[in-house]
């Protein structure tokens, strides 16, 4: 299976399914929802087999595989020669060493499932897009290609073209089937995400050139991952103060990290229920495994030196995330500030430099997706019965929605760390990992979990106890129970948490390799 091209399989599944659907007749809505659906959960079938493969199948030998001796391998511990499985290369545009090459190590297989798993349960969650479905299911499809692409390459300028392919399907998404204020939302969007796109493509082109100069003139390996992984060391300080600080810019937008967070709240507020499920759930993540993958193992020096000014801006943002999420009148954006919070603790982990916070903070980024995508179906399922998401008007959900009561519940608790749970494990491994480095930082992102738990409890006791309130009881009848359709698109995400909760060594085996190669990158302890 080593050999199979699997990774492109999944990477163009859902590629193909915007084809087909594009060539479906007019007015068959339901025919294009069955499409769209079954080749996302082909796409999803086709990673959970990577993931088996992956975890009980035999990894080729590194040296060969990289094509360098078994002595290099050994010599360059932690440049990721040894830890990609599924590689597939060829040439794209020779004159310039460009390749379409993809791997993937455990990092990539979880994020992959990730994927795979939020868009097709996106795709079910889309019930109430009736409005140019066609062109909204081709959006999510595509979408969804560039995501999973962004998590498997290994080509540098590979790695941007699907990063900006990500953009446009997005932009459509929330510009055309958003909200009220849909154009402004979706222009401040844009307008972040370019600049972040253009600083990386900066970054790229000039850390290939500083390779090729340096390799008389040839652009062999220029944009190759692996390549400049091993050659990272050369780089000069000068390159890597400019090259790094572009691409942190540009992946510290899409965490997104303070202050560079502002687009995040109206992204959310405006963008459909689906649409704001994949954004939190993947999109954010893309800006964090950029920075795991590329800014900091291709500039270490760089990383080292810029670490503290960004593990203080991680605190701030976990800090200022919760204290502005306390005080939110809109449960959509109560939610949307929460991540911002909550990926604060996923660049701390990143940049102290320890294993059980680099861990901790990927494993945090699977439970950031299945936790807070869960959160986001369930203000879906309230807006679309009430049409409505001020906290101050609702009340009483709890008689009247009891199931639905019942499940935030579950994913408030699961979202406020209740040990047993995957928001847990996450972040206490960034507690532990951090504070042999700054004990005193630890402490103060322990105390902000108490704000955490504050603002989400009083949340869910203002909207589901008590009295049902005078809005509610004047909607009558609409206000029904969670359906079977809403229950099945939250039913994997509660598996998930209840399982990573309690066997959390089913994803951490997978980041064993992928966070001591980041260690030996950047040459810290524990590698």
């Amino acid at each position: 299976m080593n050999d199979f091209p699997l990774l492109s399989l999944i990477t163009f599944t859902p590629l193909v399914g915007a084809v087909v659907i594009g060539l479906l007749p007019d007015r068959r809505d339901d025919l294009v929802r069955r499409t769209a659906l079954g080749f996302a959960l082909l796409a999803w079938v086709f990673s959970i087999l990577l993931v088996l493969v992956f975890a009980f199948g035999t990894a080729p030998d590194p040296a060969s595989a990289s094509g360098a001796t078994r002595e290099h391998v050994g010599a360059v511990t932690g440049s990721a020669l040894t830890s990609f499985r599924f590689v597939e290369a060829a040439d794209w545009i020779p004159n310039f060493g460009i390749q379409y090459k993809v791997g993937a190590d455990g990092l990539s297989v979880l994020m992959v499932l990730l994927t795979t798993t939020l868009s097709w349960i996106s795709i079910l969650a889309s019930g109430p897009i009736t409005q140019r479905l066609k062109a909204y299911m081709i959006s999510f499809l595509v979408l969804e290609v560039g995501m999973i692409g962004v998590f498997v390459a290994m080509d540098l300028f590979l790695f941007y073209i699907y990063w900006e392919i990500v953009l446009v399907p997005m932009y459509l998404i929330i510009g055309i089937w958003g909200g009220a204020n849909r154009i402004y939302a979706t222009m401040k969007f844009v307008l972040y995400t370019l600049v972040g796109s253009l600083l990386m493509l900066v970054a790229i082109l000039a850390t290939a050139f500083s390779y090729q100069s340096s390799h008389g003139g040839s652009w062999t390996g220029a944009f190759d991952y692996q390549t400049l992984a091993v050659f990272a060391p050369s780089f000069s300080h000068e390159l890597q103060i400019g090259a790094f600080l572009a691409l942190f810019l540009a992946f510290a937008i899409k965490v997104p990290m303070w202050p560079f967070h502002t687009w995040l709240p109206d992204a959310h507020t405006e963008a459909p229920t689906a649409g704001s499920v994949i954004l939190a759930g993947v999109m954010l993540k893309l800006g964090a495994y950029g920075l795991i993958r590329f800014a900091v193992p291709l500039f270490p020096w760089a990383a080292h030196t810029f670490a503290w000014p960004i593990i203080v801006m991680s605190i701030i943002a976990i800090v200022y995330g919760a204290i502005v999420s306390i005080v939110q009148p809109d449960l959509k954006r109560l939610v949307a500030y929460s991540s911002v919070s909550h990926m604060g603790f996923v660049t701390l982990g990143i940049f102290v430099f320890s294993q059980a916070a680099l861990q901790g903070a990927i494993l945090q980024m699977v439970n950031h997706g299945l936790i807070t995508g869960g959160l986001f179906l369930l203000v879906g399922v309230i807006y679309e019965r009430t049409h409505d998401r001020t906290i101050a008007k609702m009340g009483g959900l709890a008689a009247t929605m009891p199931i639905w009561s019942t499940v935030f519940g579950f994913f408030i608790l699961a979202s406020a760390g209740l040990p047993g749970l995957s928001g847990f494990i996450g972040e206490f491994l960034v507690f532990v990992g951090s504070f042999t480095v700054a004990p005193v930082i630890s402490v103060a992102s322990i105390i902000v979990m108490v704000l955490v738990a504050t603002y989400l409890l009083w949340m869910f006791q203002r909207l589901a106890f008590g009295d049902l309130s005078e809005f509610l009881r004047g909607l009558g009848g609409h206000l029904t129970d969670m359906s079977g359709t809403e229950a099945l698109t939250l039913l994997p995400l509660g598996i998930g948490i209840v399982v990573l909760g309690l066997f959390p060594s089913l994803a951490l085996d997978f980041l064993r390799i992928p966070t001591q190669v980041f260690l030996a990158a950047v040459g810290a302890p524990g590698a």
